[in-house]
């Protein structure tokens, strides 16, 4: 049975086109990774069938009675907003239930008759509706799911903007789970997700009885908790039966026919245009000709798939720092509260570090300490001679209006329209990315943009905070090169051990020290 049918999809955004007469059903049971390169439109295509956006043209069909939970890395959450007011709104629907019916109760005082018996069999439905999801134990429930998820550390009262990356994604989970949807749409659920969680989530997919789309850049991830592959490719957007690996093996095959059926047809149209290029003038010639020539004329020719550009991604190196980059003496690191035990830390010139550890115990909050972007609790920091830092936030301010051209150029004033051009193509973004306003573009070519600013300043350090994230996967393999290949110094957050596992030299595990259980 068809859940989800999607008709002869067209979008796009301005002269950019996203999708051309894309068509695609969710069948019951499958679980389905949404996959390609950054830009192709992954995202987008979620909010057309989340009705967030309308596409241009094209029909977006569901099942009736379908209740639809969507974990968008978009959701905007307020200031004000707390982790319980944010649980509890998966209930919204069952609040609008009750108020239904306390307005049946008060009209029940002036009906009779038929009248009367059809409000009194309507709140009997509505109470059976509160009873079966949970109404009457709201609270409860809320409190079990944020400690599964670790969600109460900080109080349920605590306001979400306060929140790291992970916590956020932990929390939107949260709030899926309690919504106890019949349909997933997880967009890039991974983001920013410790490796317990990531686990608890693969774990939880793999036991899932309804369908679910999943879109993801992490391959170990899909490969355990998908059967079906939808790859979204040059506005089309073609189905393959298995999980990633399956997918690439078909894929690199259909590419080597596609190739061999091009080069066959190529061979065949300069025969017949050389036919009847020598043949048309000839009278006892011509109709041979003429035949030839409609044979080209109806030939459907094949078209060989364009290859996206692939990043390039060089650090720039400065001369060479002096013996110690690091040093902390007794520091502590939070806000209003310690994060962590007094630290007393040594990074010298060459090594290769990442910081491990559950989301939310302060990995972020150490790097910004070491930079002075927040001021420590207690303890000192030393930074050591020579160092020229480049540092890759996991996030950038959000309500930017800039293009990419203006961004770069805000950091690189002295730069020509074409290096700036040069620079952002080597990163793998297109013309219509170049000139398009960052906040437009998705989370992989936002990243990019970043790296971009960050491989043409010159750096003997590298401080990273999660530079993996919404990457796809031609970009994360060529981030890894250009990493091996840094002479410098490096401090890196990574939750993806395959990503990171043969670049380190050390390993400093958070949990060691920190306040938080």
């Amino acid at each position: 049975m068809s859940i989800l049918s999607v008709t002869n999809l067209s979008h796009g955004f301005g002269d950019r086109a996203i999708f051309h007469d894309v068509s695609f059903r969710l069948l019951k049971g499958e679980h389905i990774g949404l996959i390609g390169a950054n830009g192709e439109g992954k995202s987008t295509f979620m909010n057309i069938v989340t009705d967030k956006l309308m596409p241009d043209e094209g029909k977006v069909e569901w099942a009736k009675h379908v209740h639809i939970g969507y974990l968008d890395q978009h959701a905007q959450l307020e200031k004000g907003m707390t982790l319980r007011s944010v649980l509890q709104s998966a209930y919204s629907y069952l609040f609008d239930l009750e108020k239904k019916m306390n307005e049946l109760c008060d009209a029940m005082g002036s009906a009779d008759g038929d009248a009367l018996q059809e409000m009194i069999d309507e709140m009997g439905d509505i109470q059976e509706l509160l009873s079966m999801h949970d109404f009457y134990i709201i609270d409860s429930k809320v409190d079990e799911v944020a400690h599964a998820l670790g969600l109460d550390d900080n109080g349920l009262e605590y306001d979400v903007t306060e929140l790291s990356g992970g916590q956020r994604t932990k929390l939107l989970l949260g709030k899926l789970l309690l919504e106890k949807p019949d349909i997933l749409l997880l967009d890039e659920p991974t983001n920013y997700l410790d490796v317990v969680h990531i686990e608890w989530l693969k774990r939880y997919l793999l036991e899932y009885e309804n369908a679910f789309i999943l879109i993801s850049h992490d391959i170990p991830f899909l490969n355990s908790v998908v059967n079906i592959i939808y790859h979204m490719e040059n506005q089309e957007l073609n189905r393959y039966v298995g999980d990633y690996n399956k997918f690439l093996e078909v894929y690199e095959m259909k590419k080597i026919q596609q190739e061999a059926a091009y080069k066959r047809q190529q061979k065949e149209i300069v025969e017949l245009e050389d036919f009847v290029a020598r043949n048309k003038a000839r009278v006892s010639t011509r109709n041979m000709a003429m035949s030839r020539q409609k044979k080209l004329d109806k030939m459907d020719v094949i078209e060989l798939t364009r290859d996206k550009p692939k990043p390039e991604f060089n650090f720039k190196e400065a001369r060479a720092a002096g013996r110690y980059i690091i040093q902390t003496q007794d520091l502590v690191i939070g806000y209003e509260e310690p994060l962590s035990s007094p630290l007393t830390l040594t990074m010298e010139r060459g090594d290769k570090i990442v910081l491990i550890g559950a989301n939310g115990i302060g990995k972020t909050t150490l790097l910004k300490s070491i930079l002075g972007l927040i001021p420590a609790l207690g303890g000192s920091v030393t930074l050591g001679d020579y160092l020229s830092i480049g540092y890759f936030e996991q996030e950038i301010a959000s309500g930017n209006t800039t293009t990419c051209i203006e961004e770069i150029w805000k950091d690189f004033p002295g730069l020509t329209q074409y290096e700036v051009r040069s620079a952002l193509a080597k990163c793998g973004l297109t013309t219509k990315h170049i000139e398009s306003q960052v906040r437009v573009l998705s989370g992989g070519e936002q990243a990019k943009v970043r790296l971009c600013k960050l491989i043409n300043r010159e750096a003997n350090i590298l401080l990273l905070d999660e530079p993996t994230n919404h990457l796809d996967v031609d970009a994360k393999a060529e981030l890894k090169r250009a990493i091996k290949n840094f002479k410098g110094s490096l401090l890196l957050i990574c939750h993806e051990p395959e990503f990171y596992e043969d670049i380190i030299t050390k390993v400093w595990d958070c949990s060691q020290w920190t306040t938080k259980r």
